[in-house]
């Protein structure tokens, strides 16, 4: 049994979105460690993985009932079991490193609420700060579900809304939680919400199109107008990123939390409703495999840069740079991918086993 067969690669629902996952964490990867080529070309694309969160918790639990206490253990069992693991294991390795003992340090990595402090230096393993903005979605997800199933997804959104403006409001007090409003839309689930309520919308959307048969559609069109507004966005983005200033910033948040997500919803309709060869390439077995594994690569990867492959391993190659950071990227991918086959999954079974028993 070869690794697509045994992980049942391409059986997903919308193998095209497991794809995305693949690209945006080889993404983040050369954002943290990028060739070199002479000009700065830095792309934000957690936006893309933020809106696809929305759409599968949302795809995934709609139908439930969370009035059921058994159905809530049960959710959050799944939640823990697919984040949790694989945090433990890496930020225990971080700890252990780096001799980061203190208990208010341990304590907020551990629960992962590090991110709601504006504390750069307590986010052990930088990339997790994002870990912190899903568990608040996760904890938000069932009560939004509920809103829009007994009102509509406008009362759910403005419930958003709601908790944004107190993020806010809280942000104005003197104190390291929700520091200050950059803060809040830089860093937190309240000021992201938009993209994750995108992805809400489009799982409602895809849910009801489902229902009377009118997902597949022919032709190009979504699939290409996403394409050219993901492009434009990341483009003005990236522009933005080079330009020094803090009038910078609020142009960029705009783009970033609240038009970036409109057009990757239209590129992820696209690649839903849409059979191209775009589609046909995100769904290729091997961008399946490795968007299965994209989360073990995601956290592993900041620590292989810092702790091994610039300070032990860029010696090797000399002037070759741009080979070292190749190499570096395939290296991590083969470790994400044992860690994912020894860990990360069978662990996830296990510990959901456990749950459909209680």
């Amino acid at each position: 049994m070869n690794l697509y067969s045994r992980y049942k690669i391409g059986n997903e629902r919308y193998p095209a979105l497991t794809g995305i996952r693949a690209l945006g964490a080889a993404a983040v990867f050369f954002a943290h460690l990028p060739f070199y080529t002479g000009f700065s070309l830095i792309l934000n694309v957690l936006a893309f993985f933020f809106v696809l969160s929305g759409f599968l918790i949302v795809y995934m639990y709609y139908q439930w009932s969370f009035s059921s206490a058994g159905n809530i253990a049960r959710y959050w069992i799944n939640r823990f079991a697919r984040i949790y693991p694989v945090y433990f294991l890496l930020v225990t390795i971080a700890i252990c490193h780096e001799h980061h003992y203190h208990p208010v340090l341990l304590l907020k990595n551990y629960t992962l609420t590090h991110a709601l402090f504006n504390n750069y230096k307590d986010i052990l393993i930088q990339p997790s700060w994002s870990l912190t903005v899903e568990e608040c979605f996760y904890a938000l997800a069932p009560l939004i579900i509920l809103l829009v199933k007994r009102f509509s997804f406008l009362v759910s959104f403005l419930a958003g809304v709601l908790l944004l403006l107190l993020a806010l409001l809280i942000s104005t007090l003197p104190m390291s939680f929700l520091h200050s409003w950059e803060f809040v839309f830089t860093t937190t689930f309240f000021g992201h919400f938009f993209e994750f309520y995108a992805g809400v919308w489009l799982a409602i959307l895809v849910l009801r199109g489902e229902k009377i048969h009118a997902v597949n559609k022919p032709g190009y069109l979504w699939t290409i107008m996403g394409i050219i507004g993901t492009g434009l966005s990341m483009g003005a983005m990236a522009i933005l990123y080079n330009l020094k200033g803090a009038l910078n910033l609020p142009l960029f948040i705009v783009i970033n939390n609240f038009i970036f997500p409109v057009t990757i919803v239209i590129l992820y309709f696209g690649l839903i409703s849409e059979r191209t060869s775009v589609s046909k390439f995100l769904s290729t077995k091997l961008l399946g495999l490795l968007g299965r594994t994209s989360y073990s690569f995601y956290l592993l990867h900041i620590l292989i840069i810092d702790f091994w492959a610039v300070p032990h391993f860029y010696g090797y190659f000399g002037s070759n740079y741009n080979l070292f950071v190749i190499t570096t990227f395939l290296i991590t991918q083969l470790l994400a991918l044992v860690l994912f086959m020894l860990y990360e999954e069978p662990l996830n079974h296990f510990i959901r086993k456990i749950g459909k028993r209680k």
